[in-house]
């Protein structure tokens, strides 16, 4: 059977890259750090297939077609979107994809019940092409298999219904992928930001650090209680909602300890920004 050997969470704010020198030293330093521990931390675990899971921005999906979760197939990952480059600030990238593994989870996850679409070819923005540049992706022996999953069109599949995702991906991987195979998973999003509302530049850190000590407390049926969607959106709608992503990334592992590596409150990056690793 396969094994998960890394999971972690992490924002994907596109101010990580597209102006990441707006933000004080010490700010810069801390989300540096951090991610430099996620990318030792999934180099050490020597994973060949990294799973990340974040929002699709209506970049693939349309409003009126738009898929719980959409699993990308492809046998290479082309990225940032073109018309994204210069507000990323990202050069093309390209990454290798693992064809059979997302076939195999696509099929499991369909048969599990789930609204999940195929993906032959993936457009990106920030959910992914950020952790590609700020983990070194490119530069890793590792195959990618992006998961991309709606957060934003009613009606979304809420924390629960997330959590029961990630714990019908989390079977797939250990039982329907070939033995031996190490498997890594990020949730890619958050936290708390409202994109093109009213509250674009603002931040609400009470949300945010609350769900940093949840997680450090690793209780995951307070975490569903508590942060649910609705609260979510209280805290930014439209995009605190990212975190869904990560309630994917704890049902596919289960209750374990987590450490937080990082927080920090940058109202000029538009978005609350943190980092979690669990034990696995």
């Amino acid at each position: 059977m396969a094994e998960i050997v890394f999971a972690a969470a992490a924002s994907h704010a596109p101010g990580l890259t597209g102006w990441f020198g707006k933000a004080g030293e010490d700010d810069r330093r801390e989300v540096s750090q951090a991610y430099d521990r996620l990318r030792r931390e999934l180099a050490g675990s020597e994973a060949e297939v990294l799973l990340v899971i974040g929002n699709d921005h209506l970049l693939n999906a349309r409003v009126h077609d738009c898929p719980d979760f959409t699993v990308g197939v492809a046998a290479e990952h082309v990225g940032p979107d073109e018309w994204f480059r210069p507000w990323l600030n990202l050069d093309e990238y390209r990454v290798p994809g693992d064809p059979e593994v997302a076939e195999a989870l696509a099929g499991g996850l369909i048969g599990d019940g789930f609204d999940v679409r195929r993906a032959p070819e993936l457009r990106f923005d920030d959910n992914v092409s950020v952790p590609v540049a700020l983990l070194g992706l490119a530069g890793m022996d590792l195959r990618i298999v992006p998961v991309l999953q709606n957060c934003t069109v009613p009606p979304v599949p809420d924390e629960k219904a997330c959590y029961r995702f990630g714990e019908s991906l989390g079977a797939l991987v250990r039982d329907r992928l070939p033995a031996d195979l190490r498997v890594g998973l990020l949730g890619s999003g958050g936290l708390s930001h409202e994109p093109g509302g009213p509250r674009y530049l603002e931040i609400d850190e009470k949300f945010d650090r609350r769900w940093m000590d949840l997680l450090a407390e690793g209780d995951h049926g307070r975490i569903l209680d508590e942060v649910t969607f609705e609260r979510m959106e209280e805290a930014g709608a439209g995009g605190t909602s990212e975190l869904l992503s990560w309630q994917v990334v704890m049902g596919a592992i289960g209750e374990r300890p987590c450490t937080p590596l990082c927080y920090v409150c940058v109202p000029q990056w538009r978005c609350g920004v943190g980092a979690v690793l669990w034990d696995v």
